[in-house]
């Protein structure tokens, strides 16, 4: 509690009152760069911060690359609006080893024809195996997350935001350490479950096991939907690619199952096996396992008011946490702005 106080705040106006961030993830972190490069001063509180290595910081051990994912990412035939920001702030950056992000040739492949396909390239039967019934081409960014969180927390840091290593059981208990503050974001992950205040049942961890292999051959992403969920992610400065990928509801298990590590490897093969042989060796092989923050029904993105709180929403992104995070972080610093208009006497 003694380092919250140089952050407290006596008789200041609402825009340079501290925003509160719950949770340190990619989500919580683009969102905090956001807000301080459009003035707002920032404190982030969590349990795990950039640079951790724990299975339950899922942020560290993401795949992070933007890809399409058909109908899943579409609303009326147009792309989710958080994805085409997080595309084109992305693209912009790209390529800059600095916070490890690269522009990377994709293709998509898949077992049944999407009903539409917007700015790709479609590919000709030849340039895909015969098992496939269609597959497409565009140009994607991918980002190596072991890099970018340290980055975005020496971003967030250089900007004049703090963070704070701090375990909490509710959202009451950021009020009580910010009693000036007014604007509050839970951006707690699968966390959100265990809140006292919040207790979201829809909120559940799902745990994620990739390989990676080392490979000079990682310049593409390669990505199947439909019948067989695979993709292969290109490191090139960590010089490799991760392979994937599985879902699994609750159970949060640190150790590898290789069972899925061969299926994935076997997968990842009829993919791409110009990249992926069939019979890896070992020495070339590590394991991946992060849990993810998942959401029945997708994720939450809302705002509520609460006395004389706002209170921000944004978590349950499941393993779509980067492919959201800057477009996310967009849209809460406009419900940030919209919290300061409608409550600036406060």
């Amino acid at each position: 509690m003694g380092e919250c106080s140089q952050f407290d705040t006596n008789e200041v106006p609402f825009s340079q009152r501290l925003i509160v961030i719950l949770g340190a993830g990619i989500i919580g972190c683009a969102t905090a760069r956001q807000l301080l490069l459009n003035g707002f001063p920032v404190v982030l509180v969590a349990e795990y911060l950039p640079g951790d290595q724990s299975i339950y910081y899922a942020s560290a051990w993401a795949g992070a690359a933007w890809h399409a994912a058909g109908g899943s990412l579409l609303i009326n035939g147009t792309f989710k609006p958080s994805h085409i920001a997080y595309y084109s702030r992305w693209h912009k950056m790209a390529p800059r080893q600095e916070c490890a992000l690269l522009m990377h040739e994709s293709t998509s492949k898949k077992n049944q024809s999407p009903t539409r396909r917007y700015g790709f390239r479609e590919m000709s039967p030849g340039e895909y195996p015969a098992n496939f019934n269609c597959a497409w081409a565009y140009e994607t960014l991918v980002t190596d997350p072991t890099r970018h969180m340290p980055y975005l927390r020496k971003q967030v840091e250089s900007l004049g935001g703090r963070f704070i290593r701090q375990r909490v059981e509710s959202l009451q208990e950021l009020y009580e350490m910010f009693p000036e503050s007014r604007v509050f974001i839970n951006a707690s992950g699968w966390g959100s479950k265990t809140l006292t205040d919040v207790q979201d049942d829809k909120c559940f961890p799902e745990r994620g096991q990739n390989v990676f292999l080392a490979t000079d051959q990682c310049n593409t992403l390669h990505f199947r939907s439909g019948k067989e969920y695979t993709y292969v992610i290109p490191r090139p400065l960590s010089e490799g690619v991760v392979l994937g990928g599985v879902k699994q509801q609750g159970n949060l298990s640190p150790e590898v199952d290789m069972d899925i590590a061969r299926d994935e490897i076997a997968r990842a093969h009829r993919l791409a096996p110009e990249i992926v042989p069939e019979h890896p060796a070992a020495d070339k092989v590590s394991h991946i396992i992060g849990i993810r923050p998942s959401r029945k029904g997708g994720f939450r993105l809302d705002s509520e008011q609460k006395d004389n709180r706002v209170v921000l929403s944004a978590y349950g992104f499941g393993g779509g946490g980067y492919a959201f995070s800057y477009g996310i972080a967009d849209a809460l610093v406009k419900m940030v702005e919209t919290a300061e208009r409608e409550n600036v006497i406060l």
